[in-house]
């Protein structure tokens, strides 16, 4: 007999391996991870007055430009149309980590919603075994993370961040909200990996125990 346990420590982790999953994988599509320096795109034929500065874009693989003409103004995509193609081996190496990380942070954001129903597999705690890949995913994405900067000395970056920029140092570029996010998402993807064994102690605790003996197969507590 399946037994819904709800738990307010079960749904606050359920809710932040959700939040860390798509925190890590918004980021990593976005190209806002370096914001390049200010520059004039070329004005039209015709166009009285100077342009306004714009701040290009550049992310692991994508990038957003201004195109003279375009409808919008602003060109966003990929710059990398294969895994060769990325700036550097640093960010090749970048994308791997993170990708696995991300791929984890997924499956377990997932699995985490069957938990109310499903408290453990093969004999194992379900939030021991998705508290262990969180915590595997935790160290793929700070690998990742730390790798990033070593790759700011490309010809890629370079022609964003002026001659000055190198291995760890930004040039004229700064950095944008996507870098943000995805530190604020491993951090939270560790917090979840260690709230996992509460998550746990709460769907099995004696309370718990004493609603399935009763025969209720709805068991909620605060």
């Amino acid at each position: 007999m399946c037994h819904v346990i709800v738990t307010c420590r079960s749904m606050l982790w359920t809710l932040l391996s959700i939040v860390a999953a798509f925190g890590e994988l918004i980021a990593f599509m976005s190209a806002d991870w370096l914001v390049g320096f200010p520059r004039i795109p070329e004005a039209k034929i015709g166009h009285h007055g100077s342009p306004e500065p714009y701040r290009p874009t550049l992310g692991i693989y994508g990038r957003c430009i201004k195109v003279t003409g375009h409808r919008r103004g602003i060109l966003c995509g990929p710059y990398a149309v294969h895994f060769g193609e990325i700036a550097s081996g640093f960010w090749q190496a970048t994308s791997i980590f993170l990708a696995a990380g991300i791929l984890l942070l997924c499956a377990v954001a997932f699995i985490s919603v069957f938990t109310m129903c499903f408290q453990s597999i093969m004999k194992k705690s379900i939030f021991n075994v998705c508290g262990l890949l969180q915590g595997i995913a935790g160290l793929f994405l700070i690998l990742g993370l730390m790798l990033y900067p070593a790759g700011w000395g490309s010809d890629k970056v370079v022609a964003y961040c002026g001659p000055d920029a190198s291995p760890y140092k930004l040039g004229l570029c700064s950095l944008g909200w996507a870098f943000y996010t995805a530190i604020g998402g491993a951090v939270l993807t560790f917090i979840c990996a260690v709230f996992s064994a509460q998550a746990e102690i709460a769907t099995s605790s004696d309370k718990v125990q004493e609603e399935i003996e009763e025969g209720k197969s709805l068991i909620c507590l605060l």
